[in-house]
């Protein structure tokens, strides 16, 4: 992928899922023994071209979420590089027995993307809504979890996860106009997270769409002349644990931010790093609640979780205030 002002651009606009689409189209080139698998989401996935120009390679399933990754485990044990895909509730909690027997068990390596996680089909009801895939799949042994911050930091999350050694779930969030993060090519390294601001009040840590909401909400805070460290933690399982203990001893405040349930993702993960640090930061943890809501609209539902940046901004200064 070719990484200028145009690119990064025409990614942020057609967001995620149809820039997933194109990175296949330009792994393809480089890997013939590649295979992608879908579960009838050609066109949600940004899929069509790749499935015209490259028929060989790619595998429509059909709406079988449970029989793709079965599939998918035996052509990985047969030497091909494999990639499934689907909408996130369906690749993940659908076919979890499998994601846990061929993938984790047997460790057949498949990299499985799941599109529009989080709640930006929240118009159409919890159902299509994934909340819970990282606390579920936290749990299981040799899977890798990612969530990348914005369209750019897909295009380098396939690659990586073609390479890394485990099955790697990628956990796409955000819907069409994503903002950008990334404005220029920058180096990116499953399990290495990435410090995006300096800051000497606190740290906010956070993954996903919510990386932008993070910046922005950080340039409100400074107004109230709290400085805050912005990290990009885009891998969530290995967690970067050496970024998250240097970050402890300069700062004592820490706040996770996530489009996840705030029981089991990003903020529980942290906890779990601090436990064991004498003296640890207190942790406000941000993320939607922990409950199944009416249906939405996707900027309707965050700014009911206090997800919007000025609550973030809000709920962030009060928690300063108040140590």
């Amino acid at each position: 992928m070719k990484y200028n002002n145009r690119n990064i651009q025409t990614w942020s606009t057609i967001g995620s899922r149809a820039t997933f689409g194109l990175s296949c189209l330009d792994l393809i080139e480089k890997n013939k023994n590649l295979l992608v698998l879908s579960s009838d989401v050609s066109t949600s996935a940004g899929l069509d071209r790749f499935r015209k120009s490259w028929p060989k390679n790619y595998v429509e399933i059909g709406i079988s979420e449970q029989n793709m990754i079965g599939v998918a485990a035996g052509l990985s044990s047969e030497g091909f590089q494999v990639i499934t895909t689907t909408f996130s509730p369906f690749q993940t909690l659908r076919c979890l027995e499998q994601i846990k027997v061929n993938l984790g068990y047997m460790k057949n390596k498949v990299c499985f993307v799941g599109l529009a996680s989080g709640v930006v089909l929240g118009s159409l009801g919890y159902t299509h809504c994934s909340i819970e895939d990282i606390a579920v799949l936290r749990s299981i042994p040799n899977i890798t979890i990612l969530s990348p911050a914005d369209s750019t930091e897909v295009t380098k999350c396939l690659p990586a996860a073609l390479k890394h050694k485990n099955s790697v779930y990628i956990r796409l969030t955000g819907g069409s106009k994503n903002p950008v993060v990334y404005k220029k090519n920058y180096e990116f390294k499953i399990g290495k997270s990435i410090v995006l601001k300096k800051g000497k009040n606190l740290t906010l840590f956070a993954t996903g769409t919510m990386v932008s909401k993070a910046l922005e909400a950080s340039i409100i805070l400074k107004k109230f002349k709290i400085d805050s460290e912005v990290i990009n933690i885009h891998t969530i399982k290995p967690i970067d644990e050496k970024q998250i203990i240097k970050s402890a001893k300069k700062s004592r405040l820490f706040v996770s931010l996530e489009e996840h349930n705030i029981i089991g993702g990003l903020g529980t993960s942290i906890s779990e790093v601090i436990s064991g640090i004498k003296n640890k930061p207190s942790l406000l943890r941000l993320g939607l609640k922990d409950s199944y809501d009416h249906s939405g609209e996707y900027d309707f539902i965050l700014k009911k979780n206090g997800l919007d940046v000025k609550s973030i901004a809000n709920k962030i200064k009060t928690f300063y205030k108040s140590k």
